[in-house]
């Protein structure tokens, strides 16, 4: 699979949030972008650097990220997508921008790292629920909040006394404690499943034909699985894995770990996903500030 697609154009795509809307930018440029993601309250993070862009994109980036800037709360947004000339797009990450710095010439670039609904980590709320809530009506609100749009696919249950007092996006972590469920942020998305559930009608064939890089190993949690990006996976999604090579691995697992690794000019075209057996519950608590 590896040799055969080598030949067919690969295109990774940043769109940033310029003067109000976003701006494309692929073809020619130099783009080299990593992300890590988690199926839990953590912030999912990525970091892009990106070379050839004109001194106005350069100045405006630059100074709208500025920590000393006025309004640093109302966010930039960076949409980063990859594919291939043949079988287009897929959406690996949207955020805010976070930082930004340029590189020193002759090749000047920006790298710019950004997070998933980070601007909302600033701003404090507190909210208490009433006496007996349907979770469904509380990730609701968590979602509103947050300025999100809602996946729910949890049992829905009556929580009682529903009470946050912190960061509103701290109201993630509390969601999923109080609902005993899998609450986090994907993109522009908040997700709400049954504790290692995975997402419905999200399955993704893993094996050597499809695109699957080396052998499947073993993890303490689970399963770690490396693919090209022309497998496309969502966390919180199934895989079914299958390797001639370690059969021991094979079979069906919900994705709550997904990096991605892409640039235009280098090697790097590929997911790494850390998967729980189908059911299994992987709790990775990491707090929040």
């Amino acid at each position: 699979m590896a040799d055969q697609t080598a030949i067919v154009p690969r295109i990774v795509q940043l769109s940033i949030e310029v003067d109000g809307a976003f701006k494309v930018f692929a073809g020619d440029f130099d783009i080299k972008a990593r992300g890590h993601k988690t199926a839990d309250g953590q912030e999912n993070s990525c970091e892009v650097t990106i070379s050839n862009l004109t001194k106005a994109d350069r100045d405006y980036i630059l100074t709208e990220t500025s920590p000393f800037l006025a309004n640093r709360r109302s966010p930039k947004k960076m949409l980063v997508e990859a594919g291939r000339s043949t079988t287009g797009l897929t959406r690996l990450f949207i955020g805010d921008i976070m930082t930004s710095q340029i590189s020193q010439p002759p090749d000047i670039g920006l790298t710019l790292r950004f997070q998933t609904a980070a601007h909302r980590k600033y701003q404090i709320i507190g909210k208490s629920g009433l006496p007996s809530q349907s979770l469904s009506s509380l990730a609701a609100g968590v979602a509103s909040d947050l300025g999100l749009n809602l996946k729910f696919e949890a049992a829905d249950k009556s929580v009682a006394n529903y009470t946050h007092n912190g960061s509103v996006l701290g109201q993630v972590d509390t969601l999923g404690d109080a609902g005993a469920v899998d609450a986090f942020v994907d993109d522009d998305i908040l997700v709400v499943k049954d504790r290692g559930a995975p997402l419905k009608n999200r399955v993704q064939i893993v094996n050597k034909d499809t695109g699957m890089i080396g052998v499947p190993e073993f993890t303490e949690r689970g399963l770690k699985v490396k693919t090209l990006i022309d497998a496309p996976m969502v966390l919180g999604g199934s895989i079914q894995v299958s390797s001639t090579l370690n059969p021991a691995v094979n079979g069906t697992y919900t994705v709550f770990s997904l990096e991605f690794d892409v640039a235009t000019r280098e090697q790097p075209f590929y997911f790494i996903a850390e998967a729980g057996r189908a059911g299994q519950i992987v709790r990775q608590k990491h707090g929040r500030r």
